[in-house]
C-alpha cells in the first residue's frame, strides 16, 4: 500500500512525492475514519482504533459530457469493509422490512447541516430494480447474485451550487454481499458503478474529479459521493471529505433500522 499524495501539484516529483493530499482524520459517527483512498481490488483495509488506512487513485480534474457522466466513476474511491457497529443486520433475515420512500427521504433528509456546509436534497429515487440504478455487467451480476431489493438514490446540492453529492444505499441479503459491491466498486475491476442521479437545474455529476466513500452497513452497502461542482480537483481531500460527511447524515435511517433490530421490533 501507498500513502496518497498529490501527484499533480508543482511541487510533486517523478515519483509522486511533494505536497500531502489526505488530510487528518475526521470524525464520522460510530464508523472507522477514512484516512488513505483504496486503489486496488486485492488492497487490505487496516483499522487501528476507529482509523482505517487504504490505497488512492488519483486524476486531474476536467469536464465532461452527459454520455460521459452517464458511466460515471470516481476519481478516488475509499471503501471501509470493517461493518463495525452493524452485526446485529449482516442479515437481511433480521431486517426484512423493505426501505420505503418516508425513511429514505423524510424531512430531516431534505436539508443536511454540518460545520459551514449545507446540503439540499435534489432529487431521489427508490428503486426495485436494482440493475436500472447501475451500470457495467460484472457489478450487475453481483447486486443480482447477492440478493439486491432496492438501490436508494439522492441527490445533493449546496445553496451556492459550489458542490453537488450522491448518497445511495444498496439493499443486499448478507453483509458479504454488500462487502462484495464494495469490492466492485473499487474502479481497477473495472465491474461498473452506481448511475448518479441528474436534476434538472443542478450542475452535471460526474465529470471530472469526484470523491466517493463507501462502507459496509451489515446488509446495506452504502455510498456517499461528492464533487465541486463542474469536477474540479480541491486542494486538499480535506474538503470532499467535509463535504461527503453531512451528505452521509442522509442514512440517518440507517441507525433507526439498526435499533429496530436490535429491539426484535423490525
Amino acid at each position: 500500500m501507498i500513502e496518497a499524495r498529490d501527484t499533480g501539484s508543482p511541487a510533486a516529483g517523478r515519483d509522486g512525492a511533494g505536497q500531502d493530499f489526505w488530510p487528518e482524520d475526521k470524525p464520522r459517527r460510530n464508523l472507522p475514519n477514512r484516512k488513505l483512498l483504496y486503489g486496488g481490488a486485492a488492497a487490505v483495509v487496516a483499522v487501528i482504533v476507529i482509523a482505517v488506512v487504504a490505497v488512492v487513485v488519483l486524476g486531474g480534474g476536467g469536464g465532461g459530457d452527459g454520455k460521459a457522466a452517464e458511466k460515471a466513476a470516481p476519481t478516488a474511491y475509499t471503501p471501509d469493509f470493517s461493518g463495525d457497529g452493524f452485526g446485529k443486520i449482516a442479515q437481511r433475515t433480521a431486517d426484512n422490512r423493505a426501505i420505503t420512500q418516508g425513511e429514505a427521504f423524510s424531512a430531516d433528509a431534505k436539508t443536511l447541516k454540518q460545520g459551514k456546509y449545507t446540503m439540499t436534497l435534489a432529487a431521489s429515487d427508490l428503486a426495485s430494480d436494482c440493475k436500472s440504478a447501475s451500470w457495467g455487467s460484472r457489478l450487475q451480476g453481483d447486486l443480482a447474485k447477492y440478493g439486491c431489493t432496492q438501490v436508494v438514490r439522492s441527490a445533493y446540492v449546496s445553496p451556492d451550487k459550489k458542490y453537488v453529492g450522491q448518497f445511495m444505499v444498496v439493499n443486499l441479503a448478507s453483509q458479504e454481499g454488500s462487502a462484495q459491491v464494495l469490492r466492485d466498486l473499487d474502479k481497477a475491476t473495472g465491474a461498473g458503478w452506481l448511475t448518479p442521479l441528474q436534476p434538472k437545474g443542478v450542475p452535471s455529476f460526474g465529470p471530472g474529479f469526484t470523491a466517493a466513500y463507501a462502507s459496509v452497513y451489515g446488509h446495506y452497502a452504502v455510498v456517499t459521493w461528492v464533487e465541486r461542482a463542474g469536477g474540479a480537483r480541491p486542494d486538499s481531500l480535506n474538503e470532499m471529505i467535509d463535504v461527503s460527511l453531512v451528505v452521509e447524515n442522509a442514512g440517518d435511517f440507517l441507525y433507526q433500522r439498526l435499533d429496530l433490530a436490535g429491539s426484535g421490533a423490525s
